[in-house]
């Protein structure tokens, strides 16, 4: 929690100014029943109107007073608690964009959303209110006791008795919730969880017609999240009823004894009404503290899950030094090997391959042989857990990250694309390219009838490219790679929607580029690979062979099987 606070150094003048003033108006408002205590002694029982009239008018300067100082007061607040959070919400996005994919695989995007948003603003609500109340209404409570003491010290031992009671009551139920709201969140990650991956995955649960089955799974998950909101909510709600229950006997108690007094002449009735209004503050207030609390006991539980994010280790390290690889290669790898966390055995292991600058390396295999696992070694969305991946000679760990990446153009398996013109969307590439640049990578990636479907550069994309088919989108990622003019341009199965035609011109466009980038050409086609310079055959997680289509045709069986169940073979003629 205190590495939460040092987000609100910057807000520290409002910090203190804001409970100063909501100090400022309970002092005020501990005066009242002295002012009513008054008019009910001085004005009422003696008749005197001119003395109630400007009793009266005290009051009323009491409340403008009151109302400035709480407005004050609430500016301030609200201008710390939502400036801390805006810091601490900038923080951690910027925290989470540091992540590396196997942090990303471990944690989970779900988790993260719901602690970017609904946690953050539960710890924002939270601040507000601590800033406000926190120590306004234990300064009330406390201060109606000091001066229920100055008024009768025995009718006040009554004070001394319930704040006691009730501080057991509100402490002890606060204590019980914190861990159970804690509990609360968790569930509602698993429900955020199950909807992502039910929206994001529509169209496969509509065209499996498992919509009822996912419902079920839900409303489970639902229900868990339901039945434990209802059992802490259950448990909070006994701090109203009970703290009633204790403030009411105490009032009750309260107003016997003052009647016993004002009859022996010790007291007067106004000191009874105001002893009265002093308990009735008590009881405002410490309901007041009882809902702050149990608002601060969750805005805890959400600072400590986002302090959590915020204390996970971030970033791939960088080493000083490594041993180094052969400089005439653009891309080696020496038995490189990589394990996913949550994995007993190795996805790739024992993988050598030398790649010369301006090859195009063409990377096949079957579903789950590795392919786009050794690819992703490349820029580091993995670190290699054995073995070492080089790029000109160096170790692929002693790079910044951000150096290295400048180096790289990737186009993902999956077409990513955001909300904006496309010029903005290519523009990912390179920041600074013009739109002749942006224009040539187009037409270089065949996305030049994409641009004149959608109006040109200015044309609009949704969401993900929700508007543009399979093809469109995955022209459009690598016209933005290309932008780069990148070293090194990895196509991780990127020509998958597109027909033979379109692919087979993107082949030709990508060998005729004049700055020649080593290209890695990630396919389940042979028809994508055959003519590459060499091609790397993947085989559950190993290399099965290397060499050209022709060099494989008689060398590998893996390579073989998958041209002949791709191409229909001749019958041989005599």
């Amino acid at each position: 929690m205190k590495k939460l606070l040092a987000y609100l150094k910057a807000y520290r003048r409002e910090s203190i100014l804001g409970p100063l003033f909501k100090l400022l108006e309970a002092s005020f408002e501990l005066i009242v029943p002295l002012v009513v205590a008054a008019i009910i002694d001085n004005g009422i029982g003696g008749g005197n109107k001119g003395y109630i009239l400007r009793m009266c008018l005290v009051l009323v300067a009491l409340g403008l007073i009151g109302l400035v100082c709480s407005v004050t007061a609430q500016y301030f607040a609200a201008r710390a608690s939502v400036g801390f959070v805006k810091k601490l919400r900038s923080a951690l996005y910027a925290h989470i964009q540091l992540f590396s994919y196997a942090d990303l695989d471990r944690i989970g995007a779900s988790t993260l959303i719901t602690r970017m948003t609904s946690d953050l603003n539960q710890v924002q609500t939270g601040l507000n209110l601590t800033l406000r109340l926190f120590l306004r209404s234990p300064f009330v409570v406390f201060g109606a006791m000091i001066m229920a003491f100055t008024i009768d010290v025995r009718a006040a031992l009554w004070f001394a008795l319930a704040i006691p009671a009730l501080s057991i009551v509100v402490f002890g139920i606060m204590l019980v919730t914190i861990p159970l709201y804690r509990k609360v969140q968790e569930a509602l990650d698993r429900v955020l969880q199950a909807a992502r991956q039910n929206l994001l995955g529509v169209r496969v649960l509509r065209a499996f017609g498992l919509e009822e089955r996912e419902k079920r799974a839900f409303d489970e998950k639902n229900d868990a999240l339901n039945a434990m909101q209802r059992h802490v909510g259950r448990i909070s709600a006994l701090m109203n009823p009970v703290t009633y229950v204790i403030i009411n006997l105490a009032i009750l108690a309260l107003i016997r004894t003052g009647a016993l007094r004002v009859e022996a002449g010790l007291i007067t009735q106004g000191a009874v009404v105001a002893l009265y209004n002093y308990m009735s503050q008590i009881l405002v207030e410490l309901i007041k503290l009882a809902n702050l609390i149990i608002n601060i006991t969750k805005s805890v539980a959400c600072a400590r899950r986002v302090q959590a994010v915020l204390d996970m280790p971030a970033g791939q390290k960088t080493l000083a030094d490594a041993p180094k690889g052969d400089a005439a290669y653009r891309v080696q790898f020496a038995s490189a090997g990589f394990r996913y966390s949550a994995s007993g055995e190795e996805a790739i292991s024992d993988v050598s391959l030398n790649v010369k600058p301006g090859e195009t390396v063409g990377v096949i295999g079957g579903t789950g042989s590795g392919k786009s696992t050794l690819v992703s070694l490349i820029p580091r969305f993995y670190d290699a857990t054995s073995g070492q991946v080089f790029v000109d000679g160096r170790d692929v760990r002693t790079y910044d990250i951000t150096q290295l990446r400048r180096m790289i153009g990737v186009v993902p398996q999956k077409a990513a694309l955001f909300k904006g013109t496309i010029r903005d969307n290519l523009r990912w590439g390179d920041p600074d390219a013009g739109d002749e640049d942006l224009l040539k990578a187009a037409a270089l990636a065949q996305a030049e009838d994409v641009l004149a479907a959608k109006g040109g550069l200015d044309g609009q994309i949704e969401q993900g490219g929700r508007n543009l088919s399979g093809g469109q989108k995955q022209r459009l990622t690598i016209a933005r790679a290309l932008v780069r003019r990148p070293s090194i341009l990895i196509l991780d199965d990127s020509a998958s929607a597109l027909d033979y035609a379109t692919d087979a011109a993107l082949r030709k466009a990508l060998s005729s580029l004049d700055y020649r980038p080593t290209v890695f050409v990630v396919s389940q086609r042979a028809s994508s690979v055959m003519h590459a310079d060499q091609i790397a055959v993947m085989d559950n997680g190993r290399l099965a062979g290397v060499g050209t289509h022709d060099e494989l045709m008689k060398t590998c069986g893996v390579y073989r099987e998958i041209y002949a169940t791709q191409f229909r073979q001749e019958d041989e003629k005599p």
